[in-house]
């Protein structure tokens, strides 16, 4: 979001100005990009991942833990914080070169910060699980009462159930858990936002030259689809089997400022893929400014433009609180480190999860595929519409390793073929363009290749080891709260998922 607010009530005066200064934000990105202001301007960027991990929190009966608070202060490093819901934390990766021969301190460093977390956790008799959605989550668990104490969250949910005006309407059909199966629904009311909290991801983080943004954001676009359905890892919530990817119906939903009437008009949703390919980052900003009302419009003194006539560099604080309440998948970053401005792309479609490996291996994908897709010669959205990209998401989502995706060239082709016989070779020539050794390539490519062979994901593994469980007579909460137990213990011993069996 960008910045910690206090609880307040925001007047129509304030609605104005903040809608004023949004707009003078946006002019000064203008100009900075014309006047070649921002620190990669005309330089390829140098190689850093940034990575945000999002975690889970549960007692020993693998129920939810309201208790982040008191593991933050048990963990006591500043790299992990709270999130949105008294069961979530978060770790923030300091940016660093995902390069240098043939190392993984990338993998080692947050394989160490996690156990180093998880044990004083532990004390505290609560643990960390990096899953997708919390399979244990229950509908009591979004009362309101379980937001984060930090004002901002629930500053956040006033503003959203004031624009919606009613509550929120989680209503999704699943994919049945068998051959013939029949699907399961969620359908629900919640007076909160907490289901927000429920959809727990790795969001990863590129710095790109001003000059290549439109280019490295139109690639994430292009790739959504298949990164969700490599990784897959969010198949339950309030006791229900949905999609192979949950979270993303159920962020799009919860987050949802529109009511019926609304959505009806095609008023465009705050969680949003978007609607077309980009040419700068100066057309998502406009966007925003465009079509979305503020939530959180807390105004500052600042005066980017005067600051830009005097040589200073801007923060630009309204638009970056504005941008952090506009959802898309792939979101664009304004930054300024060191008295510098740059400009990242934050992947936001994956989930958390299962493993510190099969994380890195998602990463490596990604950074790879999107690398290669940049520099090709002819752009990849130049051969497909945007809205097939959009259906590619939504289709993963659901289906997991069994949807349909659509790619130039191949037409309609599964998950495990498009990359087997398209994605990986793109991947490790993305990689090595960055300077990833080989042995670091062969590592995180073999999980991926591992994983399309077997066509298991962290979903597929969690919903056929319900499927077990419940057949062998257990209910379907003692089945859930087992197959977590499980998952924590191999998410542990830190083997791919695609190797776990049921």
């Amino acid at each position: 979001m960008g910045t910690d607010v206090s609880t307040r009530e925001f007047s129509r005066e304030d609605r104005r100005r903040f809608r004023e200064q949004v707009g003078r934000c946006t002019e000064a990105v203008a100009r900075m990009l014309s006047d070649g202001l921002f620190t990669d301007q005309g330089n390829p960027p140098e190689p850093l991942l940034g990575m945000e991990v999002e975690l889970n929190l549960v007692d020993r009966a693998m129920n939810p833990a309201m208790s982040n608070a008191t593991v933050l202060e048990a963990i006591a490093d500043p790299d992990y914080q709270t999130e949105l819901g008294q069961f979530n934390i978060e770790i923030n990766v300091a940016p660093q070169p995902f390069t240098g021969g043939d190392t993984v301190s990338l993998e080692d460093a947050l394989r160490d910060s996690l156990n180093r977390a998880e044990a004083k956790a532990a004390e505290t008799d609560n643990h960390l699980v990096m899953i997708g959605m919390l399979p244990t989550l229950r509908q009591e668990h979004f009362a309101h009462q379980w937001i984060s104490a930090n004002p901002r969250y629930d500053l956040l949910n006033q503003q959203i159930f004031a624009a919606r005006g009613e509550d929120i309407e989680l209503d999704i059909t699943g994919v049945p858990l068998t051959l013939g199966g029949q699907a399961e629904k969620l359908r629900t009311s919640i007076d909160s936002i907490l289901p927000e909290a429920a959809c727990t991801s790795l969001q990863l983080h590129l710095r790109v030259a001003p000059e290549t943004f439109a280019d490295h954001w139109n690639a994430a676009q292009a790739i959504s689809g298949i990164q969700v359905a490599l990784a897959g890892n969010s198949p339950f919530l309030a006791g229900s089997a949905l999609w192979h990817e949950s979270r993303i119906p159920v962020f799009e939903q919860a987050t949802d400022t529109r009511p019926q009437e609304l959505i009806n008009q095609g008023v465009r949703p705050r969680v949003w893929f978007g609607e077309r390919w980009i040419t700068t980052i100066f057309d998502l900003f406009e966007e925003n400014t465009r079509y979305f009302p503020s939530l959180l419009p807390v105004v500052s003194d600042d005066d980017p433009l005067a600051q830009l006539d005097a040589g200073q560099t801007p923060e630009l604080t309204e638009l970056r609180m504005h941008n952090g309440t506009v959802y898309r998948w792939n979101r664009p970053v304004y930054d300024v480190i060191g008295g510098q401005a740059h400009l990242r792309v934050e992947n936001r479609v994956l989930p958390a999860g299962p493993t510190v490996l099969d994380i890195m291996a998602n990463a490596a994908f990604y950074y790879g595929v999107l690398r290669a897709l940049v520099d090709s010669d002819r752009p990849i959205w130049s051969q497909m519409s945007f809205n097939a990209a959009s259906e590619n998401l939504h289709a993963a989502a659901r289906d997991g390793m069994d949807c349909q995706l659509y790619w130039p060239t191949m037409g309609w082709v599964q998950p495990d073929e498009l990359v087997l016989r398209r994605l990986l070779p793109l991947a490790d020539e993305g990689l090595q363009s960055f300077g990833v050794g080989a042995d670091a390539r062969g590592r995180y490519l073999s999980v991926i290749e591992g994983r399309a062979l077997a066509r298991q994901t962290g979903s597929v593994w969690q919903r056929a080891s319900l499927v077990a469980r419940e057949q062998a007579g257990d209910s379907r909460e003692v089945a859930l709260a087992g197959m977590l137990r499980e998952y924590i213990d191999r998410m542990h011993d830190g083997a791919a998922v695609h190797t776990w069996d049921v």
